[in-house]
């Protein structure tokens, strides 16, 4: 079974943090808390815990992961981010938004989408996520939590546990989180995409709701 991590949602323990993050480096497939919804993650180099990921999701290669990163800095320096791209980029995170963009080569490929060589990108808005990946040193390859047969993430920790505990390695309960999703942008092209209206709002692209 899964170990299971109660942390405070504001003022998340560093001690249990660290320990989550050495999970993390020891191949270990996690459930964590975002401020859109739960999460499944994992190391970006651990080959077998990537596929342990794609296999809780059912995903395949074509399928966008997500790299959780620290801040914008983090960000740019695994995505190719022309001048456009970066105002958006500033003005949107930290928040809910999936960015889809190039990739550059510190990332291996297994993780790239392999016809466009693209990945999906955030910058988290929750003090949990934010204080993993500041003890991770690094970002975090993720998926939305959604759990085998059911079409929405699912909405609290324990329920992750109780159905997934021995795919797991840890399970994070930082409170109940939305079922609503990131909103995925992508700016691969010369327009800006939205592919899925999410929780991240619209309005500062523009766009109506």
């Amino acid at each position: 079974m899964a170990q299971f991590f109660t942390v405070h949602p504001q003022n998340p323990q560093r001690r249990l943090m660290a320990q989550a993050a050495r999970i993390i480096r020891e191949g270990g497939v996690i459930a964590y808390p975002t401020d859109s919804c739960y999460a499944f993650g994992c190391h970006t180099g651990d080959k077998e815990a990537l596929e342990r990921l794609r296999r809780l999701r059912g995903f395949d290669e074509r399928r966008h992961l997500t790299l959780m990163c620290r801040d914008l800095s983090e960000l740019g320096t695994y995505a190719r981010v022309n001048n456009a791209s970066y105002r958006l980029l500033k003005s949107l995170t930290p928040g809910s938004y999936t960015f889809i963009l190039e990739a550059t080569r510190e990332l291996p490929r297994r993780i790239l989408h392999p016809r466009r060589k693209t990945i999906g990108l955030r910058v988290p808005d929750h003090k949990v996520a934010r204080a993993l990946l500041e003890e991770l040193g690094e970002p975090l390859l993720s998926a939305t939590a959604i759990l085998p047969g059911d079409e929405q993430p699912a909405p609290d920790a324990q329920q992750i546990a109780d159905r997934l505990g021995g795919g797991l390695d840890l399970v994070i309960d930082g409170g109940a989180c939305g079922i609503e999703p990131t909103t995925i942008i992508d700016l691969t092209g010369a327009q800006t995409v939205v592919i899925r209206k999410g929780k991240g709002d619209l309005a500062p692209l523009g766009a109506v709701e």
